[in-house]
């Protein structure tokens, strides 16, 4: 598809420009080192272009970890690949570690969430986070639906343009619009009210929308099942304009558990005291049929609640879709950690950064981030 704003490679010679990248560096810290590196792999090739370029990069980011809410380790794990000059501590300094900064070189700063200013988009933070270079570059598409100070506002006050993951992230998701038939489009995890108009645009697009994980939930409650302890939405969700759909899908089976066993059973037999926690194996076989003749697979979303234990229909529909010729399409945070724990990633045409942001895009086919690039100064 044609990217409708700037790339930084428009950008034309770029060397001694002071480049402000805003990366997604949110990466799990456990006992102070990096535990899953994927979104700072998939960093890597932008930094390097930068400094190969002669760019003088000041690399912005968050990170939310519960332990941690520092970005120093990230730094100091992105420094074994990459030569960084200075982990910068604080905004206030920031100018003058930019201001030393020579061709080729980079510095990171602290987390800018510290700041209340970027999650309240404050202009007069994102004029300090302006002020630093010369160019802005988004590369962070797992964060641009987010309408913070350095996605949205930062672009308004210097010339801006997109990283090439960003780009990329859109051309390929961008296809699940008019995909090669049949398209199977797998949807897990929980959050009916704000998966809703995603399920209700692809019902209009793919030969199958197969809903799992809590998200079935919510379907077998308002069908009048049992769902016992099961999650469901905290909120009535309003289903009809999806229930009566041929193409919807939903699991044949479940993994029922309960004080006494975890079992398969239909989910007709779902008792008061169980507790919905996975696909059965029929659905994933289900499943397996279904990408085995698939062209064009899109998937977000675990089916189970895996950091309980229960990941066998999750692992099961990821082989399912290794095994296919499908163009396999694949995100969210909790998908991509159960794919990488297989080995598996490679066997994917394309895995998105973006959990929430795949979301969004997928439903709007926009982000605020990608508005703000189209309007960018």
């Amino acid at each position: 598809m044609q990217i409708p704003f700037k790339k930084i490679s428009d950008a034309g010679d770029i060397r001694g420009k002071k480049i402000l990248l805003r990366l997604d560096l949110n990466v799990p810290i456990v006992d102070g080192k990096v535990r899953d590196d994927f979104k700072i792999e998939r960093s890597l090739p932008t930094i390097a272009m930068l400094r190969d370029r002669g760019a003088r990069t000041i690399i912005i980011s968050h990170i939310d970890s519960e332990i941690s809410d520092s970005l120093e380790p990230v730094a100091a794990y992105i420094g074994k690949m990459i030569q960084v000059k200075e982990f910068v501590r604080s905004l206030d300094d920031a100018p003058r570690a930019a201001a030393a900064l020579k061709d080729g070189e980079m510095i990171i700063l602290e987390n800018i969430r510290r700041d209340p200013g970027e999650k309240a988009n404050d202009q007069a933070f994102a004029g300090r986070l302006a002020a630093l270079a010369d160019y802005y570059v988004n590369d962070a598409f797992a964060v641009s639906h987010r309408e913070h100070a350095s996605i949205v506002s930062v672009p308004r006050l210097i010339p801006s343009f997109a990283g090439p993951l960003l780009a990329e992230e859109i051309e390929e998701l961008s296809k699940a619009f008019n995909p090669p038939k049949p398209f199977l489009f797998i949807l897990g995890g929980a959050k009916f009210d704000t998966k809703l108009p995603l399920i209700e645009r692809f019902l209009g697009i793919a030969d199958h929308v197969f809903v799992g994980g809590a998200l079935a939930n919510d379907i077998f409650k308002d069908r009048g099942l049992e769902v016992g302890l099961s999650v469901v939405s905290a909120k009535h969700v309003d289903l009809r304009r999806v229930e009566n759909s041929p193409k919807l899908l939903v699991p044949d089976d479940i993994i029922a558990s309960n004080p006494l066993s975890a079992i398969a059973k239909a989910p007709g037999l779902v008792g008061p005291d169980d507790r919905i926690m996975d696909a059965g194996p029929r659905t994933i076989d289900a499943l397996a049929v279904l990408a085995k003749k698939a062209a064009f697979i899109l998937w977000n979303g675990p089916l189970g609640d895996y950091e309980k234990g229960f990941s066998a229909g999750t692992e099961g529909v990821a082989r399912a879709i290794a095994a296919s010729d499908a163009r396999s399409v694949v995100g969210g945070g909790d998908t991509i950690a159960v794919i990488a724990k297989l080995g598996i990633l490679d066997k994917f045409s394309f895995v998105s950064t973006g959990g929430g942001a795949m979301i969004e895009f997928l439903a709007k086919g926009t982000l605020p981030g990608i508005e703000a690039l189209k309007r960018a100064a």
